[in-house]
């Protein structure tokens, strides 16, 4: 439990989503935290503080300057206890604040009076994530270090969908235990493939599925967070590339194969995450298909196996694959494992509403060879990519030393 005993300074700034400030606080102190509240004037417009500090159990401060606490210099106290300072939600106007390094209430000054290192939620609406002035702002914290934890993406308060959503509290958790968890991976280079692809039938149709991308980011991200060099290569998704990840967009299976084969020389540890299509159109018509008959017929061809090529190779890295089923999960799994002598295979059940393709959350059965077997149970895909990727790094490091033996 990375973040058991930590002293976490939580600021609340004005935003909808300021409500899921109080599930953030419980699932912190579940995990073992020291939770300091600050509460500016615009998050209690929509959260009182009352809530706050019966879940925090401490007095929540006010977003002014108190002369009484002040007296002793409160704010450099508090910025000197903290080992980390949490901004959720995060307005667009408090990261504005925080690029142009004000300092005219309490929590804008405790972030420039600590040492401790700072992560922001961003929550707004779509337009305003989208502006340049917020993505300039967003740019100026990341050079300076801060850690932007989302924002997701889906149906706002206010109407609209895109993104801007604040992540939901355990995604948020889960990247910062990744802030204070051991780094294994720290220099080795991984290449991830994620997303569907997408196989044309003619200019403006295509053979796809429902793979989401993000169970593939979210190994992206946890990965780099591990210390690891990542290269991120996906279909077509509408998530943004994780900090400190390289993105190589392609579109479809033959495209990722080239892509793959590229880079994956130069890769310690191989994921193939990407639901990748097993079959293509023959033959792509130049020209949009009219609907003039009752039926139509498509005639498919094999898609190249991204994951048994590099599994073949002779100099090949440790390589992990997926296994998506809607029935005997296992048997099928075990079979992929051994077919195609990998070195790992997660599998996970899909055609559920609540987890798998197209869901937030996921529960995975890790197999490897020699009976080896992990279930990672149900959870956000942040904190089950977490799990896996320390099972990786655990796995690599193994089978290393048995070969340097």
């Amino acid at each position: 439990m990375p973040l058991a005993n930590r002293r976490i300074l939580l600021g609340v700034t004005g935003s909808v989503a300021a409500y899921k400030a109080a599930e953030l606080i419980r699932l912190l102190r579940a995990e073992g935290a020291e939770i300091d509240v600050v509460l500016t004037r615009g998050g209690s417009a929509f959260i009182t503080p009352l809530t706050l500090q019966a879940l925090a159990g401490r007095a929540v401060h006010a977003s002014h300057l108190d002369p009484a606490t002040e007296s002793a210099m409160g704010h450099i106290e508090l910025a000197r206890r903290s080992e980390l300072v949490l901004i959720a939600p995060a307005s667009a106007n408090a990261i504005a604040r925080l690029a142009a390094g004000l300092a005219d209430d309490l929590l804008t000054t405790i972030c420039l009076a600590t040492a401790a290192p700072l992560a922001i939620a961003p929550a707004m609406n779509r337009q305003m994530w989208e502006h340049p002035a917020t993505r300039d702002n967003i740019a100026r914290l990341r050079e300076r270090g801060v850690l932007i934890l989302g924002p997701g993406s889906g149906e706002q308060a206010c109407g609209e969908v895109g993104p801007g959503r604040m992540l939901e509290p355990p995604a948020i958790l889960a990247g910062l235990e990744r802030l204070f968890a051991p780094r294994p991976l720290a220099g080795r280079r991984v290449l991830i493939t994620a997303g569907p692809t997408q196989e044309p039938i003619d200019p403006v149709r295509f053979v796809s599925n429902r793979s989401s991308g993000r169970m593939g980011y979210a190994l992206a991200g946890a990965a780099a967070a591990q210390g690891a060099i990542v290269t991120l290569v996906t279909g077509p998704v509408s998530l943004p590339a994780p900090p400190g990840v390289e993105r190589v967009a392609v579109r479809t299976a033959a495209e990722m194969a080239d892509a793959v084969a590229a880079r994956v020389a130069a890769c310690d540890i191989f994921i193939g995450a990407a639901a990748v299509a097993d079959y293509r159109p023959a033959a792509v018509v130049p020209e949009k298909l009219k609907k003039t008959a009752d039926s139509l017929r498509l005639e498919l061809e094999r898609t190249p196996d991204i994951l048994a090529g590099v599994a073949g190779l002779a100099r090949r890295p440790f390589t992990v694959g997926f296994a998506a089923e809607t029935s005997d999960l296992e048997t099928h799994a075990l079979a992929k494992l051994r077919d195609k002598r990998l070195d790992m295979i997660a599998a996970n059940r899909v055609g559920l509403a609540d987890r798998g393709f197209d869901a937030a959350d996921n529960e995975l059965l890790v197999l490897w060879p020699g009976d080896g077997r992990r279930e990672l149970a149900l959870a956000s895909k942040e904190r089950i990519a977490d799990q896996l990727i320390s099972l990786i790094a655990e796995r690599y490091d193994a089978k290393n030393s048995v070969q340097g033996a």
